[in-house]
């Protein structure tokens, strides 16, 4: 049995430039900046967060479960997708032992913690954000 040989282009490590680093360093271990510039940190306060205040929610309902009267309505991008049960659970009169089932575009339920802005900037048809709701578990 042979060993195999070592490809042309595969390096050792040893003999890789030490000046190199592959595992990116803190800014605490920089020796050369002791804090980041205005813009740097400009631009980390804002990212993440949308130019929009409030975005619009869609709530569909899945078969089986009663239409609202008003299917849209307007959120804060701040909120929670607690929020959005919480509204829809007050519109439909549902009981507290009784469960409400949401998807974002039918294909997945998220989380009660999520963002709604998030949710809307990844998964929005057109401008809105499409929640479909059902009283009996819909999907697996």
């Amino acid at each position: 049995m042979s060993s195999p040989s070592p490809s042309p282009d595969s390096t050792d490590p040893e003999q890789e430039d030490p000046t190199t680093a592959s595992i990116p360093l803190p800014l605490s271990a920089s020796l050369i900046l002791d804090h980041l510039p205005k813009s740097a940190s400009q631009a980390l306060t804002t990212a993440g967060q949308l130019d929009q205040e409030k975005v619009t929610i869609r709530l569909t309902p899945l078969p089986n479960t009663p239409a609202l009267k008003v299917p849209r309505f307007k959120c804060s991008s701040h909120q929670r997708f607690e929020y959005i049960v919480k509204f829809l659970r007050r519109k439909l009169g549902v009981k507290d032992f009784e469960s409400v089932f949401c998807y974002v575009n039918s294909v997945f339920a998220p989380g009660l913690d999520e963002g709604v802005g998030n949710l809307w900037r990844c998964f929005k048809v057109g401008e809105d954000l499409v929640v479909s709701y059902s009283v009996t578990q819909a999907f697996g």
